[in-house]
């Protein structure tokens, strides 16, 4: 039977239980463990599909065509089980299923309440599915104290009491400020939230205090003592170089030896953790670098492009090199002239997005590297932006756009209403609903035989993960073709492009799916792999 662990915050959100939980996960397999890792938001959205990246970062895309949390990217890169959509739970997703029972009348007249109608249907959840696993590690977003935390704080307190005894661990994520005037770490925030979690029945296992020095010995006392932990149980979560360092860092202070000890394990084979060190060792050790301009729309917040920034670093480590990223706002090539800002680099990214603004400024780094023979990496809408560029400036399609900036005389890129997925014809309405409405998930491609993405994957036949609305025009093909933009990858039924490369060019290639997703650093993407690579030879020639 499966065992569970639940990983809680306090004092302040983003001190990292996703990352807390994914090298857990990480530690627990390297013992022989099998392990799942799943996410329950507190949030009403159905899920983050429709909010935006710059208030909750990155949308992450599973196989089964789930919008889901970014943790979730975590989760896959650290333990190499691919996630779904019964992995990540959301508020929304409970009210909306709940009601819809209650409008059939599965509750058969009776009064719908949080207790027990909403906590059944959470540990329904949480412990659906886990028949092959050792562990099943739990991260409830949110903080302790949050409104909207409480029916999935309730819910995991009920768990305890009925799962079998040592079966149930919590883990608690606090933070342990610096006070420079005083010249201390402070453990009061900590004390705080235990008391908060121990208010509602919750007395946590763990503490996992994230901090940036050593905790002294009599702090780790004052933190055992006063919120009823084992003090070798007070776990420091220090600041790392990389994240790859993490299943070391938490390793060398017992998080897994403690975890398995509060489920009564006292014989568990020791971790193989030598290819985490490894990685570390590559990342610490570089034998160059190169810097990559991202010319995105959402570059304020970093963590709208999770993924994409990992796949880099995935790429330098497999290249040896130190991966440097400069961030630059598409705006700003919409008033300025791009030279300055990008004649200095050895590659150039632009990703995916949604909407009109800064779309000029993404045409004009495509051109600005198609012109000046800098690897150029378009993703989704970045594939889409480089298209447009060649139709206007290769092709003399002058008005060439696409239908989401408004009506257009040469719709370049146009709204799918049908496409295929295997077999099946799935649908959707222009002016339908934002959520869930889009090519979403794995899909397959054909790779033209000879094509440079083709040598790249080392196949002609690949599946990777979609996440948008609006496609590619194969109206188009014939009159870029014969400018050298060469449509490489197709759907299966030869009507939506999935990739375009330009002949004569060192490494140009646009694609319309999320390659970002499915990079690991043990298993860093090809075409991350491979565009790094043109990035190093770039760096040899300016």
């Amino acid at each position: 039977m499966a065992r569970y662990i639940f990983i809680t915050g306090g004092v302040v959100s983003s001190l990292g239980k996703g990352l807390g939980a994914a090298a857990l996960a990480a530690l627990l397999q390297a013992r022989g463990y099998r392990c799942r890792l799943r996410k329950l938001d507190p949030y009403l959205n159905v899920d983050p599909g429709t909010m935006s990246p710059t208030q909750h970062g990155e949308v992450f895309v599973t196989d089964d065509g789930a919008e889901t949390d970014l943790d979730l990217g975590h989760y896959e890169r650290f333990s190499g089980r691919p996630a779904n959509r019964q992995d990540n739970i959301t508020t929304g997703r409970i009210y909306q299923d709940i009601i819809a029972r209650e409008r059939r009348g599965d509750y058969l007249g009776g009064t719908v309440q949080v207790i027990p109608h909403v906590t059944d249907a959470i540990k329904a959840f949480v412990l659906d599915g886990n028949e092959d696993y050792d562990f099943v590690l739990c991260e409830i977003g949110g903080t302790v104290g949050d409104i909207e935390a409480m029916p999935f704080l309730e819910a995991i307190r009920q768990l305890g009491n009925e799962l079998p005894r040592q079966h149930a661990v919590y883990i608690h994520l606090t933070l342990m400020p610096w006070i420079p005037s005083a010249g201390e770490l402070k453990t009061k925030p900590t004390q705080h939230s235990v008391k908060e979690l121990r208010s509602i029945g919750i007395q946590p296992d763990l503490l996992m205090v994230r901090c940036d020095r050593p905790i002294p010995a009599g702090e780790r006392r004052k933190l055992s003592l006063f919120c009823n932990v084992r003090e070798t149980a007070v776990i420091p979560a220090l600041d790392v170089r990389s994240i790859y360092e993490v299943p070391i860092a938490y390793h060398e202070a017992g998080l897994d030896a403690e975890t398995l000890a509060a489920f009564g394990i006292t014989d568990a084979p020791e971790p193989d953790i030598s290819k985490w060190k490894a990685i570390s060792s590559n990342i610490r050790n570089p034998e160059g670098e190169v810097t990559i301009a991202v010319v995105g729309k959402y570059t304020g917040l970093k963590d709208a492009y999770k993924s994409l920034i990992e796949a880099l670093v995935h790429g330098g480590i497999v290249n040896r090199v130190k991966v440097n990223i400069e961030w630059i706002e598409s705006e700003i090539f919409e008033k300025e002239d791009p030279t300055p800002y990008l004649e200095h680099v050895n590659g150039i990214l632009v990703p995916g997005g949604f909407g009109e603004r800064g779309a000029e400024g993404k045409i004009a780094a495509a051109g600005f590297a198609r012109r000046h023979d800098v690897p150029y990496f378009g993703i989704c809408f970045g594939m889409q932006m480089a298209v447009i560029e060649a139709a206007r400036n290769l092709a003399g399609v002058e008005k060439a756009s696409s239908t989401e900036f408004g009506p257009t005389p040469e719709p370049v890129v146009g709204i799918m209403t049908e496409w295929l997925r295997g077999n099946l014809l799935e649908k959707r309405m222009s002016g339908g609903d934002l959520g869930g409405t889009l090519r979403l998930g794995a899909y397959e491609a054909r790779l033209a035989p000879g094509s440079k993405i083709a040598e790249i994957y080392g196949s002609e036949r690949i599946s990777e993960r979609h996440r948008h609305r609006y496609e590619v025009n194969i109206d188009y093909r014939d009159r870029l073709e014969e400018k050298g933009m060469r449509f490489a990858g197709l759907s299966p039924d030869g009507v939506l492009p999935e990739t375009v490369e330009l002949d004569n060019h060192p490494w140009f290639i646009g694609v319309q799916y999320h390659p970002e997703l499915k990079s690991r650093p043990f298993e860093p993407h090809p075409l991350f792999a491979s565009f790094i690579g043109a990035a190093v030879e770039r760096s040899r020639l300016v």
